[in-house]
């Protein structure tokens, strides 16, 4: 038995899997150099039997090809970030056991002293030409264990999320089934590898759609819209982060480049916002210059993707839809009971695409679910039938004055003042309220409104439990890659005294 992207793969041997530098390589090629992988990591024995394989490498053929042949010869696919310090690749690579490191060329001499200080092998991407047809690949049954990625850490030391071959693919199908992929789609991919949203929803989805994922070294605003103007695109997936600096880049265009920008999204049939929450103000404009209103979901590491906003259909600012096919959600109670409509509750979810476990953490899987269902420490209500993320028990829920308060309800507010380009609202320990509201602010223009103005301002548009009582200008909001604000790494940065009365 084959994985399941390599079964479909076979069903379009001749169409364009993969286009990177400026060249294209088709699925049956694609087929070719991933057997030509699994045949050098299987020297030696006929299976890998779920040995941790970690490889670093940039976006290209090459990427796909090391991550389908270790999935080929058995072993366990561990993505490096291209963008992380030695020391998170070292963390990855104890964490996981990895087995042996693959890397390209343009990062071993980087990462040689970190594999050598684990005591791992260092080999060179394993795409050289090699003759495939005489190897004996495995079996591979959907219950094997495919994967370990590791969590964003924003909110504590990331975690290996183990999903099978079987998560994967219920992952995959369901998204391919909700958004509408066809073999005719030809997506640009941007985003980072070593993530669901990167792997998941645009690389394997487009591979087992028969579709082109058209691959960039990394993102640069001007050659995105290049790509949008010069290649056959239908789809794109992004950031929050990512939509803000096109949105910058046309801004700062002449008005005929706006122009040929803008008339190039027309031929696309849907672009997707997703890894962090999609500020109203950046859908809106981005709806006035591409005439695509973003299609916003709700996803993390754990689950795949568990809430979209419908292909068709009402797509509202602020919310994230309604649960996929074949994927379970309810709200609950601090007392994990069901909450009513209308009611806040801690997302919960179930299906055959959520994870088994976090690797060699048996205590935080346990604590993980509660019969069965996958306990994401998320809150929203459901309004109308739609689902609004509220933000992170953990540091979006702010608990002020016997209020539970949601800090992304509060940033959403703060960024319709014309002064404030970007902002971030943690809860501050205070003796008196138990948590107090504090905001960072990133000013517009170099513009800085004076607090007690913001406050004022801010009291005519929020309940007075939700004005911020500090705010601390900064340059710019600790983000990681994908866009997130570290609010654990922010909150450090506040003054430790008491807050001011407000």
């Amino acid at each position: 038995m084959e994985p399941g992207l390599v079964q479909r793969a076979r069903q379009h041997p001749d169409r364009t899997a993969v286009l990177a530098e400026d060249a294209r390589f088709s699925y049956r090629e694609l087929l070719q150099s991933s057997a030509g992988v699994a045949g050098r990591l299987l020297q030696g024995t006929d299976d890998l039997g779920e040995k941790r394989i970690a490889y670093l490498l940039p976006p290209g053929v090459s990427h796909v090809a090391i991550q389908w042949g270790i999935w080929r010869a058995g072993g366990i696919a561990v993505p490096l970030c291209t963008a992380h310090p030695p020391p998170e690749w070292e963390y990855v690579l104890r964490d996981s056991g990895a087995h042996l490191v693959v890397a390209h060329d343009s990062f071993a001499e980087q990462i040689r002293p970190v594999a050598n200080r684990c005591g791992l092998t260092l080999i060179d991407d394993a795409t050289a030409e090699s003759d495939s047809s005489s190897v004996r690949l495995p079996s591979i049954p959907p219950s094997r264990r495919a994967m370990i990625l590791y969590t964003s850490g924003t909110t504590s030391r990331p975690k290996g999320v183990v999903s099978t071959h079987g998560n994967l693919e219920a992952q995959i199908e369901t998204l391919v089934r909700a958004w509408g992929w066809q073999p005719q789609d030809h997506i640009l991919h941007v985003l980072p590898l070593h993530h669901v949203h990167g792997i998941v929803n645009v690389l394997c989805c487009a591979l087992w759609s028969g579709a082109t994922c058209e691959m960039l070294p990394r993102f640069e605003a001007g050659e995105v819209w290049g790509r949008f103007v010069r290649s056959p695109l239908t789809l794109f997936m992004a950031v929050p982060t990512v939509y803000s600096r096109l949105i910058a880049a046309w801004e700062a265009a002449p008005p005929s480049q706006r122009k040929v920008w803008s008339r190039a999204c027309a031929g696309m049939r849907l672009m997707v916002s997703g890894s962090a929450a999609l500020p109203v103000a950046v859908l809106e404009k981005w709806q006035r210059i591409s005439g695509h209103r973003l299609l916003e979901r709700y996803g993390m590491t754990e689950i795949g993707m568990a809430l979209s906003n419908p292909l068709k259909g009402e797509r509202r600012a602020g919310y994230v839809g309604s649960p996929l096919p074949g994927v379970e959600v309810r709200l609950v109670d601090d007392q994990e009971e069901p909450v009513e409509t209308g009611t806040p509750g801690e997302i919960q979810v179930k299906g055959p695409g959520v994870f088994g476990e976090y690797w060699r953490r048996p205590e935080e899987t346990r604590a993980a679910f509660t019969n069965g269902w996958f306990r994401t420490g998320d809150v929203a209500v459901v309004e109308e039938g739609c689902y609004r993320i509220l933000g992170r028990q953990s540091v979006d829920i702010i608990k002020t004055g016997g209020y539970k308060v949601s800090a992304l309800e509060i940033e959403e507010v703060l960024r319709t003042h014309p002064d404030i380009a970007e902002c971030a609202v943690v809860g501050l320990p205070d003796r008196e309220w138990g948590e107090c509201v504090a905001a960072a602010l990133v000013s517009r223009s170099g513009r800085s409104p004076a607090p007690d103005r913001l406050r004022l301002w801010a009291k005519a548009r929020l309940a007075v439990y939700k004005v911020p009582r500090q705010f601390l200008q900064m340059d710019s909001l600790p983000r990681n890659l994908l866009g997130k604000v570290n609010k654990r790494e922010l909150a450090k940065l506040f003054p430790s005294e008491e807050s001011p009365a407000g």
